[in-house]
């Protein structure tokens, strides 16, 4: 059973925000630390039919579609955010097309008739239940050999460090395995000052993994985690400094 009170509260969070997330070159922190990698994880792309669920404004679909992807469709429960990315795909038109749809539901595409299903920080908006759900209607929807790329935040993160610029989620207190399946409110700063609201629902390592081994994905999976570089810290030490050598994402690969 999905749980309401989470999946309204997303809705309406990025419906108020879709706006602020529109970019056309790298601003979030994430749109450093992650995306960037989670992109690569996804390589090769060129001649694939890709599905990007909890796509938001549509910044990693063009990112694909721009890698060669033959096909990408995007999904997001936000209408406004759905918005958003047909608004730019009509001021850049990259083919993509994009929906308001509900991650747990893919039941309008056949088994096996994706590539690639990617998922960038949608994990954390899904409670266990739904990711377990989510991630069934992915395996389903691979093709044979086909691979599912997700990040979440790293599950460590939240513990290991003030609610504090330029990344956090406020979890109050302890509680690594106590708070799981509850929900924390965050913060994303932009390198311009401004930040993003973000919300966590907290799941640690094994949860995930269980989600998968449920779905039925029996094989190992390529896991990094992500963090600021040195490379980062030459581009804006002011910016990535605070948060050096904290684990930051997690970024998965595994193929069907």
């Amino acid at each position: 059973m999905l749980n309401v009170n989470h999946k309204n509260s997303t809705k309406n969070l990025y419906n108020r925000t879709a706006s602020e997330w529109i970019r056309g070159e790298p601003t979030s922190l994430s749109d450093f630390t992650a995306r960037p990698f989670v992109l690569e994880l996804c390589e090769p792309v060129a001649g694939l039919r890709v599905l990007d669920i909890g796509c938001g404004e549509g910044y990693c679909s063009r990112e694909l579609s721009r890698r060669g992807a033959a096909w990408v469709h995007g999904i997001d429960l936000s209408q406004g955010m759905v918005a958003a990315a047909k608004l730019q795909e009509i001021e850049d038109a990259l083919g993509i097309s994009y929906e308001v749809g509900c991650a747990t539901n893919l039941k309008h595409f056949d088994d096996g008739e994706i590539d690639l299903v990617v998922a960038v920080f949608l994990f954390n908006y899904l409670t266990i239940a739904q990711t377990q759900e989510c991630m069934a209607e992915v395996a389903r929807i691979l093709r044979p050999g086909g691979r599912f790329v997700f990040s979440v935040p790293h599950p460590s993160f939240p513990y290991m460090r003030e609610a504090a610029y330029p990344f956090y989620f406020q979890v109050e207190g302890g509680g690594y395995f106590s708070k799981r399946d509850q929900q924390f409110p965050g913060r994303i700063w932009k390198r311009d000052g401004s930040w993003l609201n973000v919300q966590l629902i907290h799941k640690t390592p094994e949860d995930y993994f269980n989600a998968l081994k449920i779905a039925g994905f029996n094989t190992m999976p390529t896991l990094q985690e992500l963090r600021v570089t040195p490379e980062h810290i030459a581009i804006d030490e002011s910016f990535f400094s605070p948060l050096f050598d904290q684990p930051l994402h997690l970024a998965l690969q595994i193929s069907r």
